[in-house]
């Protein structure tokens, strides 16, 4: 069945209300711990039912946002998900105290409840005007993205389709457009604020009337993190600091030689060119991208080819960019068809294999854990879903000649520092997001201000130049995940220094590390962040000493590559 051929289904309430109020009354009614489990079962089935209705309506509406169809529906969705999610509150109160937990747990496993009783913490039916509101806001926010029209050399471009133009080999055209780009969001910063202020505010709100200090713990919970807190993660951001930011620096002094620059000329978008020659640019358009993705994972594995053919015969990835799309690329799942969805904008450049490596990665893992039954752990925590994500990248490493030809080991190279250069920005936007939480009441200026210092402490080589909006601290702005999903960025960092793990494997005993990623993406969600690491062999980032460990290795590759000649 192809994806176009999946119904768009508009949530009932009513619905939902008598499906969960049939299952809450059948659980309490249950006589004994078999019949308590099969009322749990068929829930799970109708919830998996409910979550691709949902994601299906997000895909389309993410896919044309003046679709005025998606809007309403998407509009919907974002009204009643969380009185939706209130009925799965009380089912969810009435499961934990059952008088069967303990054969429950002995079948579910302890995590199962463990996770319930988290979201019972971050949920209340006191809350649900904020989160309808919360939802809207970000819709709200996604919508102004989506809608950017940026004028630049004869062309009404988006903020995904402008990104080419900021990476060009020719400086004026970089400078041009990071301008145009740092303009775009100065004539649309008062709203963007607006919205995030208000956002701020609810979440604190929430925070308060559910008994918490502020929103980081709460935040924390309702990203399912249970076996670790802001105290280990501003531990983790100290390791980064004192190992990832002097290497980043080194990089970047590497670069500005390549370019023939002095370290103190390097604008901000001159960061922006890996190599005088040009950034590696892919051979082909997208069609060849997609063949020589398809040969690929062909050749990787007899898994991965099954998958990928499932996905291309299904019509499972929307790649092109184009006017009205949601800008940024993303993979989400649909349990009723057993379907991963990729979608992306492409636009010319390296990123786009990074989406046909990156996003695969996810979707591969979604596909893998397709048949565990129960939906909780079908996925693991999203820093752990960025291991499955970001390792696929290195194991896509041996092929990237046929994406990049003669400039494949730029590629190779320019990817593996900016994986090592994003660590020190992923904790950039991490502490201000613990300050922004820690300090609600804080103005525009002052988080601008702040981020601003964030940065120049962990990013020091920027310099921006007629980027005023940058400049004064606005970058946060063009970072969704700040809007959307607070917190959800340190995910990434953690992520990269365990698929770091991976690459170094890999080139020790590449069928090894293999198997023992594919054992990964299977075990799905059936521990939390620490606890998968434990089962899976893997280092713990928390723990000092183990950044250090994992980096050592990464820049001896990187010092092996001969930059000066690319």
């Amino acid at each position: 069945m192809k994806f176009e051929e999946y119904p768009l289904r508009v949530l009932s309430l009513k619905r939902v209300e008598k499906k969960l109020g049939e299952a809450i009354l059948n659980l309490q009614n249950s006589k004994t711990p078999k019949d308590a489990l099969a009322t749990i079962r068929k829930l799970s089935r109708y919830a998996d039912d409910l979550s691709t209705d949902m994601t299906i309506i997000s895909i389309r509406y993410s896919l044309d946002t003046e679709n005025k169809i998606y809007q309403k529906a998407q509009n919907k969705t974002d009204e009643i998900s969380p009185l939706i999610a209130n009925y799965f509150n009380q089912w969810s109160k009435v499961l934990v105290a059952s008088p069967f937990r303990k054969e429950l747990e002995e079948k579910l496993g302890k995590y199962y409840f463990e996770m319930i009783e988290s979201s019972l913490k971050s949920f209340d039916e006191k809350i649900v005007p904020e989160l309808i509101q919360e939802n809207k806001l970000d819709s709200e926010y996604s919508k102004i993205l989506g809608s950017a029209q940026i004028d630049f050399k004869g062309e009404v471009l988006n903020l995904s389709q402008i990104g080419k133009y900021a990476i060009d080999k020719d400086r004026k055209t970089r400078h041009d457009a990071t301008a145009a780009i740092d303009k775009w969001f100065g004539e649309n910063e008062a709203e963007i604020a607006r919205i995030y202020d208000e956002l701020v505010h609810l979440r604190d709100q929430m925070a308060k009337k559910l008994g918490f200090k502020n929103f980081v713990e709460l935040g924390y919970l309702r990203l399912g993190r249970l076996d670790y807190d802001a105290k280990m993660v501003e531990n983790y951001r100290k390791q980064i600091a004192e190992t990832a930011v002097p290497l980043s620096q080194k990089l970047y002094k590497r670069q500005a030689k390549r370019l023939g620059m002095k370290m103190s000329d390097m604008a901000t978008y001159d960061f922006n060119l890996s190599f005088l020659s040009g950034n590696p640019k892919p051979v082909g358009e997208s069609k060849d991208l997609i063949a020589t993705a398809t040969k690929m994972y062909d050749d990787m594995s007899k898994e991965t080819g099954e998958f990928f053919h499932f996905m291309l015969d299904n019509h499972l990835l929307d790649l092109e960019a184009r006017k009205g799309k949601a800008p940024g690329g993303y993979m989400t799942y649909m349990p009723r068809y057993k379907a991963p969805f990729i979608f992306s904008n492409f636009n010319g450049t390296e990123g786009d294999v990074n989406v046909l490596t990156h996003e695969v990665g996810h979707a591969f893992q979604g596909y893998l854990s397709k048949d565990i039954k129960i939906p909780e752990y079908r996925s693991p925590t999203y820093e752990a879903c960025e291991i499955h994500s970001m390792s696929m990248e290195f194991f896509a490493w041996p092929y990237m000649d046929g994406f990049f030809g003669k400039d494949a080991d730029k590629y190779l190279f320019s990817h593996l520092e900016g994986a090592v250069q994003f660590l020190p920005y992923g904790i950039t936007i991490d502490e201000f997001q613990h300050w922004v939480y820690e300090n609600p009441n804080a103005t525009h200026v002052e988080r601008c201000a702040k981020f601003s210092e964030i940065e120049k402490r962990y990013t020091p080589h920027k310099r921006y130049v007629d980027s005023p909006t940058f400049e004064k601290g606005g970058t946060w702005m063009r970072q969704s995940h700040v809007f959307g999903s607070p917190f959800y960025y340190i995910d990434y960092t953690l992520a990269q220094v365990v698929a770091m793990q991976f690459f170094v494997e890999m080139r020790k005993n590449k069928e090894k590390a293999w198997k023992k990623y594919v054992k990964l993406c299977k075990f799905g969600g059936k521990e939390p962040f620490v606890g998968l690491l434990q089962k899976n062999k893997l280092r713990n980032p928390f723990e000092d000493g183990n950044v250090k460990k994992v980096l050592d290795p990464v820049a001896k590759v990187l010092a092996s590559f001969d930059d000066s000649k690319m």
